[in-house]
């Protein structure tokens, strides 16, 4: 009887060493597992901070849904560069606002510019100063300029148009006439390029209200339209300049 006992405990504990070997080989496998998941759980949630929550999302920025991703302001004009205008400024004016700590004063400054080509515009803006006032009253312009039609250096018919109280005529002229006008309505059609013009101002004396008149005639401008056989002709000239040069 002690002799099979003898032989069982060696036996036993044999099993319980394969045992613990196994258990020891088994613990750095799970250990290993366990950065894997922690690496994961860690990527999800800088990918949550980046956005990554919305992911296949429609949106811009930082994957927010209804964001920044549409450009819902539409095409942007064309800005022309600055060699190719002249810009005058017509009025800089100092203008204050009554507020409850004080007057708050600042800048305005009208500006017209043009390419003496048929190409004008006008912006208003105010600023703390009078530089930034100008480069805003500027930039506006560029933004909101007009095509004059000019017909045998002149404008195609007369106008008379009435804006708030300002009242201006504008009249074709021959040639070597020149600009016939005053004020703001002179500066306005030099920068147009339009050589021989008469204009008359009936209204007020304020500039911004005659310079929106004369935009607001020079718009309503309208070119004669050209009969078959002239537009031939003018196809005619052009194919022959083309090939003389």
């Amino acid at each position: 009887m002690t002799e099979e006992v003898t032989k069982q405990q060696p036996q036993e504990e044999a099993v319980k060493d394969k045992a613990n070997t196994q258990a020891e080989t088994d613990q750095p496998k799970e250990a290993d597992k366990a950065p894997e998941k922690q690496d994961k759980t860690s990527d999800s949630k800088k990918d949550q901070g980046r956005g990554g929550q919305f992911k296949g999302k429609r949106g811009g920025k930082g994957g927010r849904p209804g964001g920044r991703g549409r450009d819902r302001r539409g095409p942007k004009p064309d800005v022309p560069a600055e060699s190719d205008y002249e810009e005058k400024n017509i009025e800089i004016s100092r203008v204050t606002r009554v507020t409850k700590g004080g007057k708050r004063m600042r800048f305005r400054v009208l500006a017209v510019i043009g390419n003496h080509k048929g190409r004008v515009g006008f912006g208003m803006a105010k600023g703390v100063d009078v530089q930034s006032a100008m480069s805003k009253a500027t930039n506006r312009a560029r933004k909101s300029l007009l095509n004059v039609p000019i017909v045998n250096e002149t404008i195609p018919h007369p106008v008379r148009i009435k804006h708030g109280a300002a009242e201006i005529v504008m009249k074709p002229a021959p040639k070597g006439t020149g600009v016939k006008a005053g004020g703001a309505v002179r500066t306005t059609l030099e920068l147009a390029g339009i050589p021989n013009i008469t204009a008359k101002i009936l209204g007020t004396t304020n500039k911004v209200s005659n310079v929106k008149a004369v935009f607001e005639a020079l718009s309503s401008l309208k070119a004669p339209e050209k009969k078959p056989k002239e537009e031939a002709k003018s196809q005619a000239d052009t194919k022959e300049q083309d090939l003389k040069k």
